[in-house]
C-alpha cells in the first residue's frame, strides 16, 4: 500500500508516518481509524495536530476498531488535556486492545492506563471549575429585544467543546456566549451551539448592573462561623477569582469572620424563637391523643390502640399494623392468619390477590363483603426479603400469641354468631388449639356459645395452580355453607 493513502507522509529520516489531523476527538478518530487499517503500529507513527489539516478520505476495508465504551468516554475526556503526547497515548491504548490486551483497562497500575486516567480527571475536573466559575454578563444587542449574555473563562485544559452540552442544557432559554482562549461557544436559544476561533479577555464585558446582585447575595449566604479557607481554596482557587464579582468581597469576609462570630454570640439569646412553628407531635403521642379522643370501647379505640403494640418483634420491619374492618356487630366474622404485602402498604385487611380471590368468592356465595367483618389472627406482616419483593413468611406461636389478645377484643365487640377461620394458623389461634383442614374442614364447632366454621385461606386457592378451579368451587361451597348456617 502506497504510504500516500494512509493520511500521512513518510518521515524517511527516522522512519515515521506523519499522520497530520484536525487536533480534536473527531478529527484523532478519523485519522485513527486509517492508522489501524493499515496495520500501522504505534511506534511506526508521528502525530502532528494541524488546524489546517484536510479531511481524511473516507477509510475502506471491514470497518474500524472494536473498541469498551469505557475507553471510548475515557478517550474522548482525555483528548482535551493540554499535553503534547495525548494522541500517541490514545492510539496506543487503542492497539493494545485490539492486538490482544482486551481487558487492560482493568489493569490500574499499568502505566499507559494510569496516564490516561489521570488526564481524563484533569479534564473533569477542569469542566466542574467551568460549571462553578462561569459568570454571564448582559450585553445589548443591536436587533433584538433580550441582551447576550457573555461570559469569559480561562480553562486548563482544552475543553470548551467538551461541556457545552452542559451549558446548552442548563442556559437553554437564553441567547449566550463563553469566551476563552482556545474557542469560544455560542447559543442562539434554539438549534445547535456553534463554535468560533479563541480570543482574548478584551473582547468580554467587564461587568454588568447585575454583578452587585452577585455580591449581595453571596455577602448573605457567607456564613462566618463555618470559615474554613484552606478548603475554600481548594474548591475556589485564586486564579479563577478575577473573573467572579464575589471575588472582591472575599477578602473582607474572610478578615471580618472573627469580629462577626463575636457579635453573634455577643447577640445570642438564651431561648430562640423558633419561627417555624411548634414542633409537631410523635406518632406515637398523636396515635395516644387519637385514641383518648375516640369513643370508649369502640372498634376505632382499639385499632388506635392496637397501632402503638410492641409485644412482638413484627412491629419493627413492618409498615404499619393493620387491624380488621367492617361493621360492628356482625352476624358473621371472617379471621385470616396476617396481612400481605399489599395489606401492609394500605393498612387494610384482605386488599391484594388474596383478597381480591376472596371478594369473588363471596360474591359467588351471595354474601355481601360490607356485611362481615375481616380481620387477621396476626395484625402485623412477617416477611423475608428478597430485593425488592418482600416474600410472605409464616408466623410463630409466640407472634400469633402476642396478638391474641386483639383478636379476641375484636371478637367480644363485633359479638358474631358464626367465626369463619381461614386456615389453620386463624383457627389455632382462635381455639388455641392444633387443627388438620384436611379432616376439620366445613365442620361446626361449638366454641363459646358461637359457631366455628374451618375453611383454607384464599391464598391456598392461588398457590394450587392445576388445581385452582376445583379448589375455588370448594372454597364457594364453604362460603355458601357459612351463609346458610
Amino acid at each position: 500500500m502506497e504510504q500516500a493513502s494512509l493520511f500521512g507522509a513518510r518521515d524517511t529520516a527516522a522512519g515515521h508516518v506523519a499522520v497530520a489531523f484536525v487536533p480534536d476527538f473527531a478529527g484523532w478518530q478519523a485519522a485513527t481509524r486509517l492508522q489501524w487499517q493499515a496495520g500501522l503500529a504505534p511506534d511506526a507513527l508521528w502525530w502532528h495536530p494541524d488546524r489546517e489539516a484536510a479531511a481524511p478520505p473516507a477509510a475502506g476495508g471491514s470497518g474500524g476498531p472494536r473498541v469498551p465504551k469505557r475507553f471510548v468516554a475515557l478517550a474522548r475526556a482525555a483528548a482535551c488535556y493540554r499535553g503534547a503526547d495525548r494522541w500517541a497515548l490514545l492510539y496506543r491504548l487503542l492497539w493494545r486492545l485490539t492486538h490482544g490486551e482486551r481487558h487492560l483497562l482493568a489493569r490500574a497500575g499499568d502505566a499507559d492506563v494510569a496516564q490516561v486516567n489521570r488526564y481524563a480527571s484533569a479534564v473533569r475536573r477542569d469542566v466542574h471549575k467551568m460549571k462553578a466559575f462561569v459568570r454571564f454578563r448582559t450585553v445589548a444587542e443591536s436587533g433584538f429585544d433580550e441582551p447576550r449574555y457573555v461570559a469569559w473563562f480561562e480553562p486548563e485544559h482544552e475543553i470548551v467543546e467538551y461541556a457545552a452540552g452542559f451549558f446548552q442544557r442548563r442556559f437553554a432559554n437564553m441567547r449566550w456566549s463563553i469566551l476563552t482562549p482556545d474557542r469560544c461557544v455560542h447559543w442562539e436559544g434554539d438549534g445547535t451551539v456553534w463554535f468560533s476561533p479563541g480570543t482574548d479577555k478584551t473582547a468580554a464585558p467587564d461587568g454588568d448592573v447585575t454583578e452587585n446582585a452577585w455580591r449581595v447575595y453571596y455577602r448573605s449566604i457567607f456564613n462566618p462561623a463555618r470559615v474554613k479557607v484552606r478548603a475554600m481554596m481548594s474548591e475556589m482557587p485564586a486564579k479563577y477569582w478575577k473573573n467572579l464579582p464575589e471575588a472582591a468581597s472575599i477578602p473582607g469576609l474572610i478578615a471580618g469572620a472573627d469580629r462577626a462570630v463575636a457579635a453573634m454570640e455577643a447577640t445570642h439569646r438564651e431561648h430562640d424563637t423558633l419561627h417555624c412553628g411548634p414542633t409537631p407531635a410523635s406518632p406515637e403521642a398523636t396515635l395516644t391523643r387519637r385514641a383518648e379522643a375516640a369513643p370508649r370501647g369502640s372498634l376505632e379505640q382499639l385499632a388506635l390502640r392496637a397501632a402503638r403494640c410492641r409485644s412482638c418483634d413484627l412491629c419493627g420491619p413492618a409498615t404499619q399494623t393493620v387491624f380488621g374492618e367492617g361493621p360492628s356487630p356482625a352476624r358473621i366474622m371472617l379471621v385470616g392468619e396476617q396481612p400481605g404485602d399489599a395489606e401492609d402498604v394500605t393498612g387494610r385487611p384482605f386488599v391484594g390477590p388474596a383478597g381480591r380471590l376472596l371478594d369473588a368468592a363471596l360474591m359467588d356465595a351471595g354474601l355481601d363483603r360490607r356485611a362481615l367483618y375481616l380481620t387477621n389472627a396476626v395484625k402485623h406482616f412477617k416477611f423475608t426479603p428478597r430485593g425488592r419483593t418482600r416474600l410472605h413468611a409464616k408466623p410463630d406461636y409466640d407472634e400469633v400469641r402476642a396478638c391474641r389478645p386483639w383478636l379476641e377484643a375484636e371478637i367480644k365487640r363485633v359479638a358474631p354468631e358464626i367465626v369463619v377461620a381461614l386456615g389453620a394458623t386463624a383457627a389455632g389461634s382462635l381455639l388455641e388449639r392444633r387443627l388438620s383442614i384436611a379432616r376439620d374442614r366445613g365442620r361446626r364447632i361449638d366454641w363459646h356459645g358461637r359457631c366455628v366454621i374451618l375453611t383454607v385461606h384464599p391464598a391456598f386457592v392461588l398457590r394450587s395452580r392445576a388445581r385452582r378451579d376445583d379448589e375455588y368451587r370448594r372454597l364457594v361451597a364453604d362460603l355458601k355453607a357459612v351463609a346458610a348456617a
